[in-house]
């Protein structure tokens, strides 16, 4: 889907600041209950890690700029706890209300809705009998389409053509998996782009590199 979680390869956020070599795991000790607990909702919700990326990119733009990386994962956390009946959608607010001392009424725990998601196989790997659609070395277009829900089909590449540089094994499809429509494994592309293919004559010249699914590529006429 398209939303402010499609940053990539846009212009206007400023200049990136990488870590440090010296920079701390969770620099702050929030950091690492926040992870923790992201953790144990996705179990508790029983969703995968598609699901979940899709919580993120579902998220109030302002909140997904203003709170941070792992300020994403408590909100999205939140989200997915309340969709799938753990926890009521008022429950987080209420409890905090009731912390700083406020005595408000808690909405009683609903019934669960999980999805009934199991996967085939560990990770995300998988084997299937189809060949390759495209081979290394051949010229390749990304699609130029706009799904409505998740995908790892970055904005800034739609409609732009590359190279494949490398196939890599087939591995379970973010679009679907995300919805519990299935794994539908497909290979994944290393397929090059040009820098001036993607930001115009003007940009500096450099190769990028990006892992794309099968159904994302289309042959070049």
């Amino acid at each position: 889907m398209e939303g402010i979680a499609d940053m990539g390869g846009t212009e206007g956020w400023g200049p990136t600041h990488p870590p440090r070599a010296d920079e701390a795991v969770f620099p702050e000790p929030w950091q690492g209950r926040a992870f923790a607990l992201t953790r144990a909702s996705i179990q508790l919700a029983g969703l995968n890690v598609d699901a979940f990326r899709h919580a993120i990119e579902r998220l109030d733009p302002t909140a997904y700029l203003a709170d941070g990386y792992f300020g994403r994962w408590l909100n999205a956390a939140e989200l997915v706890l309340a969709e799938s009946g753990i926890l009521a959608p008022t429950a987080i607010q209420a409890r905090a209300r009731n912390l700083r001392g406020e005595q408000v009424e808690e909405p009683p725990v609903p019934e669960p809705t999980k999805p009934g998601y199991a996967p085939t196989a560990k990770g995300s790997l998988r084997t299937i009998d189809a060949a390759p659609a495209f081979a290394e070395g051949e010229r390749v277009r990304a699609k130029n389409m706009s799904p409505t829900g998740h995908t790892r089909l970055p904005g800034y590449v739609r409609g732009h053509t590359g190279v494949v540089a490398l196939i890599q094994p087939a591995s379970v499809l973010p679009d679907t998996n995300a919805h519990f429509q299935g794994e539908n494994p497909e290979y994944v592309y290393s397929v090059r782009f040009d820098s001036h293919e993607l930001w115009g004559a003007d940009a500096e010249p450099f190769a990028l590199t990006i892992e794309m699914f099968e159904s994302y590529l289309e042959r070049t006429a």
